[in-house]
């Protein structure tokens, strides 16, 4: 019998590029505000605002463009021009219409896990965005399972591991974000397994759980097999 029956798998900066959109697009709105702060003040009153902003807006572009322009109304002391409005708008629009690029070893990984194991794409924010990237993606035919989740908990972990296997102790999540994919399924009594990207978004950092068993990094998703089948040997 396998000790890993479920796997579950992020989308964003685990399947495709998500966060280098939204670096580019503070970069502009940096320049936008460049004459009323500088760069450093504004990225910080900017992830104040989106801390502030979870609970009403959740994850995604949407509640990202409207803490910017929050922010925006905010330094600029309710003075901002309309025309800087305009712009935070269109650049928001312009990444929910950006095209999925998938990253290295992703499909190759899907394709080879989908037969043996019960894969299920775990991954939060707005859905819409989340249902039309995972539709360009071309690996929604794979997974066996979609939740798209207003956040990533211990307890939301469970569930889904219940729902579409056998309970956390024998299922594995992997991901990028050490919060919410490393470390929220161990403590459901998951595996947690890190994916580092490169881009991490400072509302998701978390310390490594180093000494756990159940912690492991890898150092792309490819590598992903040969650990579940090591897993699964042990």
């Amino acid at each position: 019998m396998r000790r890993i029956t479920t796997i579950g798998v992020d989308a964003d900066d685990t399947l495709w590029h998500n966060e280098r959109f939204f670096r580019l697009t503070q970069e502009q709105f940096a320049a936008l505000l460049a004459d009323y702060t500088d760069r450093d003040t504004l990225m910080a009153r900017l992830l104040a605002a989106e801390r502030r902003n979870l609970g009403q807006y959740g994850f995604g572009i949407k509640g990202f463009v409207l803490s910017m322009i929050e922010t925006a109304i905010e330094v600029t002391q309710e003075r901002v021009p309309a025309s800087v409005i305009a712009e935070l708008l269109a650049a928001g629009q312009e990444m929910l219409r950006h095209p999925i690029e998938l990253l290295p070893h992703v499909e190759e990984t899907i394709a080879a896990l989908a037969p043996t194991h019960r894969l299920v794409l775990i991954t939060k924010g707005d859905l819409l965005d989340q249902e039309r990237k995972l539709a360009q993606s071309g690996l929604g035919e794979m997974f066996d399972a979609v939740e798209i989740v207003s956040e990533k908990t211990p307890a939301v972990y469970a569930q889904i591991f219940a729902r579409h296997g056998d309970g956390p102790e024998a299922s594995l999540m992997a991901g990028n974000s050490m919060r919410s994919d490393v470390v929220a399924p161990i403590l459901a009594g998951g595996w947690g397994v890190h994916v580092p990207h490169g881009l991490e978004w400072e509302i998701e950092a978390a310390e490594a759980p180093l000494e756990h068993a159940r912690f492991r990094v890898l150092p792309h998703l490819g590598a992903l097999p040969d650990l579940i089948g090591w897993i699964d040997d042990s």
